[in-house]
């Protein structure tokens, strides 16, 4: 069935949702999907978006696809300080984990981008990364038949930037991590964590209080925080870059913990290797900047203490995921 972008699709978030049951995933997805009433949830749509995510030829030589930096095996990220682009060019910065972006109020880390359709354009274009100029990647992926046959069948319209970002956007909002250790925990089934893992989740939510940054379900809170990880921010200045407020300088969006034990290295650059340096980060309380969030502050913890904490963020490990990306095909375009 067509698209007629742009009518009637005021219920697009329980057209979304019913879409995303319909493909077995009901029992993890605790909320509406939040769905742009000009982007429709479809399964040809999805999986059009699912097929352009793992295509090299969005990069400008043909050598990284969006699964570069989000690889599903590190629940999506890639386990670079920086991820690598286009001709071995190194991005500016770490590649964050884009599980449950369709419930994210910002993205990237200057938490400046209002939606996965206007991000997506990010790093097609950014130099270190896909290299790409839209002036040139559309006409090189209208002439692909099968992409430019979904164009017209999908949306009724040729291939195009609209199509491109439409389609990555809607396959990104079905990558969801919400069936954990912790969330079943959360729904009532006291022996899913172990005496440890509910120590650990103790100290993190009252003792450390680390709930003000890191809040049930999604474990952040979307917004810029100086989390003190430097004296000073010459080589990165973070938001500030956006607007120019020197109250932004070290402010960058505070990352979900979700699946933390699998998307290490850490920091907005890549610069902490383990859950070990973090904690020794904030437990010290920061290098103290000048924005330097109130939150930051230093805190001590017994050796069992710190194995209960990282005990817990293990039981914040899913993936489910994986069966989205892998296990279930919407739809089978012709070989490219």
């Amino acid at each position: 069935m067509k698209e007629k972008i742009g009518n009637y699709f005021s219920l697009s978030f329980l057209i979304a949702t019913c879409l995303l049951v319909s493909c077995g995933q009901n029992n993890v997805i605790p909320f509406p999907v939040p769905t742009p009433i000009d982007n429709p949830m479809t399964e040809a749509k999805i999986e059009l978006g699912r097929q352009l995510f793992f295509d090299k030829r969005l990069s400008i030589n043909n050598t990284v696809s969006c699964a570069s930096c989000h690889n599903p095996k590190f629940a999506m990220t890639d386990r670079l300080p920086l991820s690598t682009g286009v001709y071995g060019r190194t991005a500016f910065r770490n590649a964050s984990s884009i599980l449950n972006s369709a419930y994210s109020k910002t993205l990237m880390f200057d938490a400046h981008v209002p939606s996965l359709e206007m991000q997506a354009i990010v790093p097609l274009q950014d130099h270190a990364e896909m290299g790409h100029n839209m002036k040139y990647l559309i006409p090189k992926l209208k002439g692909i038949k099968a992409y430019q046959s979904a164009a017209r069948e999908i949306f009724n319209r040729d291939f195009d930037a609209f199509v491109l970002t439409r389609s990555l956007a809607a396959f990104e909002r079905t990558l969801f991590s919400f069936d954990s250790k912790f969330d079943r925990y959360s729904k009532g089934n006291e022996n899913a964590l172990s005496a440890i893992e509910k120590k650990g989740w103790q100290i993190f939510s009252q003792k450390l209080n680390c709930v003000s940054c890191h809040a049930p379900p999604f474990f952040t809170t979307y917004e810029a925080a100086n989390n003190g990880l430097y004296h000073s921010y010459e080589k990165d200045e973070g938001r500030f870059r956006i607007h120019n407020d020197s109250s932004d300088i070290g402010k960058f969006k505070v990352p979900s913990l979700r699946n933390i034990e699998l998307t290490f290295p850490y920091m907005h650059d890549g610069s902490m290797k383990t859950l070990d340096e973090v904690l020794t980060h904030y437990s010290q309380g920061g290098k103290h900047p000048k924005n330097q969030d109130v939150r930051i502050k230093g805190f001590s913890l017994s050796s069992a203490d710190r194995d209960a904490l990282k005990s817990f963020f293990s039981s914040l490990t899913d993936t489910s995921f994986l069966t989205t990306i892998y296990g279930k095909k919407w739809l089978v375009l012709p070989p490219f």
